[in-house]
């Protein structure tokens, strides 16, 4: 099923029932299904799952933070004069995170009373939870803070590293934590004892990355086929060599994405161009061969079977894989 928008697509997200919602650069959220709400007053710099599984949770540059489900949408923060650049959402603890500024701010879904707000030095730019959705990590200038999500009085972790971090992505087991830099560069750290991965060699700017197989790959953008890492043992990619699949000289990955149980990988290019693989067999599969605008969205169901895109022209599209 295609779509047209007339926005940049910020983000492709999928609920609980494998359905897409796209993110918009106009600040309305429009649902597969053909249900469209206006969520903010500008654009929607982020978005994520809602804790509960259903509908899309965003930030925007209005100051607020947003669940947007079919029906209605339900203002959950409003920070006024501060854009929200990043929010994050933990179905295991229900927990919901966004950043204003330098501030990172921690809701319950579950109570309306709960709120935690944790200050850095710097801006900051991203933030995750861990698998188990206790430990948000944030990335800032210099590296990377780890707060107790609901701990009121407490001393970060940090895990430091020169230069700008700008995006994060926990291993499915909670032992790495990796970061993307404002540099063409990946860099990362084993939490229990800050050992630092340093994962450079990169083309372009690492913007995307999942893990797959289980948590013994990751896959990132920033090169002219998606990079694979490999994670298996105790020091993750340590002294390891990263694969390339999918190598195309003519154009960039700039987005991938994969669920965390299978060895099946999206990539999306900034000439326009889908495609898929299975790290089996490594056959890729086009999903979008046609050219066009660069890919601003990927999105892969939980089940693995369905796979949504958005580019920074506004067209969209929902694709059954199975």
């Amino acid at each position: 099923m295609t779509h047209s928008f007339d926005a940049y697509v910020t983000a492709a997200v999928f609920d609980r029932a494998g359905i897409a919602g796209f993110a918009l650069g106009d600040g309305s959220i429009a649902f597969e299904t053909g249900e469209t709400q206006t969520a903010h007053n500008g654009v929607v710099l982020s978005a994520a799952l809602h804790p509960s599984g259903i509908g899309l949770l965003t930030g925007g540059d209005d100051g607020r933070v947003v669940w947007t489900k079919k029906e209605a949408c339900l203002e959950l923060a409003r920070i006024p004069g501060r854009w929200i650049d990043a929010v994050a959402a933990s179905p295991e603890s229900r927990l919901i995170a966004f950043s204003a500024g330098k501030d990172l701010h921690v809701r319950d879904s579950a109570d309306p009373d709960f709120s935690r707000i944790f200050q850095h030095d710097k801006s900051v730019a991203d933030i995750a939870f861990d698998p188990k959705g206790r430990r948000l990590a944030v990335a800032t200038y210099g590296g990377a803070w780890l707060w107790y999500a609901k701990i009121a009085e407490q001393k970060p972790q940090l895990l430091k590293w020169a230069g700008s971090h700008v995006g994060l992505a926990w291993s499915p087991d909670g032992k790495f934590l990796m970061s993307a830099m404002q540099e063409n560069q990946l860099h990362g750290w084993r939490v229990a004892d800050d050992k630092n991965l340093k994962m450079g060699g990169y083309p372009g700017k690492v913007k995307s990355m999942a893990f797959l197989a289980k948590g013994l790959m990751l896959a990132t953008s920033g090169a002219n086929g998606v990079v694979i890492w490999p994670f298996a043992g105790a020091t993750g990619p340590l002294g390891k060599q990263a694969a390339e699949i999918g190598y195309d000289e003519s154009a960039m990955v700039i987005r991938v994405a994969a669920t965390p149980n299978s060895n099946r990988v999206a990539a999306g290019l900034d000439d326009g161009r889908v495609w898929v693989c299975d790290l089996t067999d490594q056959k890729i599969q086009p999903v979008k061969a046609d050219k066009g605008e660069p890919i601003s969205a990927l999105a892969i169901s939980a089940d693995g079977k369905r796979l949504a895109w958005g580019d920074e022209g506004g067209a969209a599209a929902v694709v059954d894989l199975s």
